[in-house]
């Protein structure tokens, strides 16, 4: 009997991608809808379920693979990927302080809009001694070309088919981008499906430090989260159907 060679982790992704083909056109189809800014976003909490809305109209046109079972869990998850230099980071390593857990890829339109965002971010939230941190699900040699042209200047991390499963560990599918809010006590604060945008990131990550000096429990500061989150979104939304031009007659 012959023996078959293991696949390698870019022959795993790639036999997942061609597994995943229906998934994909979804995807595509999602990421297209959300380039026009269409809908509002999708927050997933702790305890919940992050399954993808069943329609575009009620995301924000983020890449969501259709499993319901998936649940955000309660605390950041102990997942260990290979940083920009190769060497395995753990992501508990970034805890004990307001942290940001951002998956992106770099065939994501959307993600790759976030990338200046995360910057000024970061810079901006030293004094929280705030960290964002990068997770890039895709293959290694897209991701090493792609921070040559694109400054990211906060960490990263690498993950092919173990990017996906550190992506399921958070309760999520192939869902990207998506951003994990995360406590000092290492809670997740919510998750944002879809783009974020600078309201939502500054509003999160000032709760998180409301969170840290005591004046807000986190069951507070999620509810809080949620209903800003849905306010902001729905303003875009109407903001974007004022500027839409009017249809030809």
């Amino acid at each position: 009997m012959t023996n078959t060679p293991a696949k390698t982790p870019r022959a795993l992704l790639a036999g997942l991608v061609i597994f995943s083909a229906g998934t994909l056109g979804y995807i595509a189809s999602q990421l297209t809808e959300f380039a026009r800014g269409a809908g509002p976003m999708h927050v997933a909490q702790p305890g919940g379920m992050a399954a993808a809305p069943s329609s575009p109209s009620t995301a924000t046109g983020a890449a969501v693979a259709d499993d319901k079972k998936k649940v955000v869990p309660e605390t950041l998850p102990d997942i260990t990927l290979a940083g920009l230099d190769g060497k395995p980071t753990k992501l508990s390593s970034f805890a004990g302080r307001p942290l940001m857990v951002n998956f992106w890829a770099t065939w994501c339109a959307p993600c790759r809009r976030e990338i200046p965002l995360l910057n000024k971010i970061r810079m901006q939230r030293k004094g929280q001694n705030a960290e964002i941190v990068g997770i890039a699900v895709d293959f290694r040699d897209d991701v090493l070309k792609y921070v040559k042209s694109t400054p990211i200047r906060y960490p990263l991390l690498i993950g092919e088919e173990d990017g996906l499963a550190a992506a399921e560990a958070f309760g999520m599918g192939m869902a990207f981008p998506f951003s994990v809010f995360v406590d000092s006590q290492n809670r997740i604060l919510t998750v944002k499906i879809g783009e974020l945008h600078e309201d939502e990131a500054n509003f999160a990550f000032d709760r998180l430090k409301d969170i840290d000096n005591g004046i807000l429990t986190r069951a507070a500061a999620q509810a809080a989260v949620a209903d800003a989150f849905r306010e902001m979104a729905m303003a875009r939304a109407s903001e974007d159907h004022d500027e839409a031009p009017a249809p030809k007659n």
